[in-house]
């Protein structure tokens, strides 16, 4: 397996681990977590596909732990799902090389 999927896939599990009742400290420390992965990703897409790049950058910027955003319990549990799907996705249509 290689590095960029072990990203996705270690991602997509921790956001979904954010639907159940964790402590505040397992939220910043997805933050870090989070960012870092997302960033890794939009270095690894740079080149690559301008479109995930978008997607990783932006992801990165708004789950960052410096300038929080306040969205609320509820939106942010949609967008742990949104993505966790957009991770795996990712790997199957790289897979496939279609996007």
């Amino acid at each position: 397996m290689n590095k960029i999927k072990a990203i996705k896939i270690i991602l997509s599990i921790l956001f979904l681990v954010c639907l159940l009742d964790m402590p505040y400290g397992y939220y910043q420390f997805l933050r870090f977590i989070g960012m870092i992965g997302f960033g890794l990703l939009a270095f690894d897409n740079y080149q690559k596909n301008q479109t995930w790049f978008v997607i990783w950058i932006s992801s990165a910027l708004l789950i960052n732990p410096f300038f929080k955003i306040a969205l609320g319990r509820d939106m942010w549990n949609i967008i742990d799902v949104i993505w966790a799907v957009l991770l795996i996705v990712s790997m199957t249509l790289n897979k496939r090389d279609i996007v």
